[in-house]
Order: C-alpha cells, then sequence, then structure tokens
C-alpha cells in the first residue's frame, strides 16, 4: 500500500545531549515513562506506513514503543466523532506525543492541487477549514501538494499557479503559528503528478518568498526522480522544513535498498539542521524494532557530524 491508495481508502471510509536512544521495550511498555532528552533533530514518524488495522490510540502506543515522540497524519482526523476526539487527544497527552505534521487536504492532493489554478479557490478553503482542526490537534504543519498535470496549460503555467497559490495560502497561515510544506512525488508511483522535481521545487518556495512556506523533501521519490540528493540538499537547506525517509527499491526501511542514508543524516548534521525528519517506510519485519532501529541510526550519524563539525 502506497499513500495514495491510504488516503483512498481514508476517504472512502468516509539524542542524550546530541543524542537520545530509543527506550527499550521494558522501558516503555508504560505510558508514564517520559521520553529522553529531546536531541536537536526531531525524528518523526508518517502514521500511515505502520500498524494500520489497529485502533488509533494503540497505534500511538505503538509509536511510542519504538521511541517515538512525534507523529505525521495524512486527515485520519477527519471522520472522528467527539469520542473518537477526546479519546485520541487523551492517549496523546498521555503519550507526551506531538502531532508535527498533517495532510489530507481534499484540493491540495495528488489528484488535485496548487497546479491547477480552477481548484485555487477549493485548496484556499480547505486549508481554512483545516485549522480548527490542526488547533486541536496541536499541529502546526500542513502538506499541500501540486496535484496532477493540467491538461491545456503549459509547465510554466502550472508553475506560476503553484507559485501564486502558496502565496495565497500563506497570507491565511500570516500571523499564526503553522508552515506550509509543498512535496515532491516521483514520476513512477504517479506519472500523472506535476511536482516530480526537487529542483524545480525549491525554485517555486524561493518564488514564494514567505517564511511560512517552505519544502518536504522526500529522499525517497527524488532518488526514483533525479537523484542526487545530498548536493540538492546542501544548495537548498534552508528552504527544507520536513525530509521524509523511506529506501529505493520498495519503500522500505533504511539499508534494505541504494540510498545511503547514513550520509544524508551526517549532512544534516554537518549543516545543523533543526526539524523534523519522518520515517515513511514500509518495515518488512518487526515494526516496532525496525522503527527503533531506523531512528537510532538517524541519531547517532546526526550527532556524529554535529561532534566533527564542532570539533
Amino acid at each position: 500500500m502506497n499513500r495514495r491508495e491510504f488516503h483512498r481508502k481514508l476517504a472512502g471510509a468516509a539524542m542524550a545531549g546530541a543524542l537520545a536512544p530509543a527506550a527499550s521495550s521494558a522501558q516503555v511498555s508504560s505510558s508514564s515513562s517520559a521520553p529522553s532528552q529531546p536531541a536537536p533533530l526531531n525524528v518523526s514518524i508518517m502514521l500511515w506506513t505502520v500498524f494500520q488495522r489497529l485502533p488509533f490510540e494503540e497505534r500511538l502506543e505503538k509509536v511510542y514503543e519504538a521511541g517515538y515522540r512525534n507523529v505525521e497524519l495524512v486527515g485520519e482526523f477527519e471522520k472522528w466523532s467527539e469520542a473518537d476526539w477526546r479519546n485520541a487527544l487523551r492517549k496523546k497527552r498521555e503519550l507526551g506525543l506531538t502531532f508535527d505534521t498533517t495532510g489530507g487536504l481534499r484540493h491540495a492532493s495528488e489528484k488535485s492541487g496548487l497546479a491547477d489554478p480552477a481548484a485555487r479557490q477549493a485548496m484556499l478553503n480547505d486549508l481554512r477549514n483545516i485549522l480548527p482542526a490542526c488547533e486541536r490537534l496541536e499541529c502546526r504543519r500542513i502538506i499541500l501538494l501540486s496535484g496532477n498535470i493540467v491538461p491545456g496549460l503549459s509547465h510554466e503555467q502550472q508553475v506560476q499557479s503553484c507559485i501564486e497559490g502558496l502565496k495565497r495560502a500563506a497570507e491565511i497561515v500570516e500571523g499564526k503559528d503553522y508552515e506550509l510544506l509543498v512535496e515532491n512525488i516521483d514520476p513512477e508511483e504517479d506519472p500523472r503528478y506535476f511536482l516530480t522535481s526537487v529542483a524545480e521545487g525549491f525554485k517555486i518556495i524561493r518564488a514564494v518568498n514567505h517564511p511560512r512556506v517552505r519544502f518536504l523533501y522526500d529522499f525517497y521519490h527524488e532518488q526514483i526522480a533525479e537523484g542526487n540528493l545530498i548536493q540538492k540538499l546542501e544548495q537548498n537547506i534552508d528552504l527544507v522544513g520536513v525530509c521524509h525517509v523511506a529506501d529505493v527499491p520498495g519503500r522500505h526501511e533504511p539499508g534494505t535498498g541504494e540510498i545511503d542514508y547514513i550520509n544524508i543524516y551526517k549532512t544534516l548534521g554537518r549543516l545543523n539542521y533543526p526539524r523534523y525528519l519522518a520515517m515513511e517506510f514500509l518495515p518488512r519485519r518487526d515494526p516496532v524494532r525496525t522503527l527503533r532501529i531506523a531512528r537510532e541510526q538517524a541519531l547517532r550519524a546526526y550527532a556524529s557530524a554535529r561532534q566533527d563539525a564542532s570539533a
């Protein structure tokens, strides 16, 4: 299952110091266990990738068990009843979790989004409408997607539509504690999707030139689309709001494919990247253990590079 399939099902269903090691299974079995000291790098998990058959509160418990304190959503809350909201927020508080990012805007999705000027007003309405839910979740980052290529419009017209749509969206969050993120998706996963290039995505963000608009750098998608991951990271680190992690091929955990994630984590450390790095992979084996290892590897490599840079 990929994220697009998850969205369809969702819609259809209506570092101690620099390195904070993950807790052991015994340490995290109780929700009263306190998280270890936060690391400069905030490691998160995109929830759609794991524990999909469990109730939402149990999914959060599993994430906690794996050592994570940050969670990304894709609009799971869209159909929640008031009781669902109470239960989810209670569990979030019990575990000390942060919902750091969410997607889920219908008119800023893989199908319809920023590239289509005809969909702009609907997208802006979606953004306004999701803010009360984000406020309840205390979630401050919202993913906006370009949507599919628009027949009849030139490539440049669609780029300009993305820029104008993001400027308008930035006006909605002006003065509020929210950040808008634009994400690339590779053409193999969806040949209809417009924004497949990270390089072009960064050009769009620079043209928007707003402190509340940043880029969601998905290494998995960019490795398939164009590669050269680290150079683009180095050249545009000031515009990166969140990074997504999965290996190629298969969207599995780092180390199962061709991406050298240790060097990517070290690059983030050398560049003193202080934001979010989210695991968005499909674990091949025990998800809790696999997620814990992935988190530890990221924090360890990041911390090592930070120490080398300060030596």
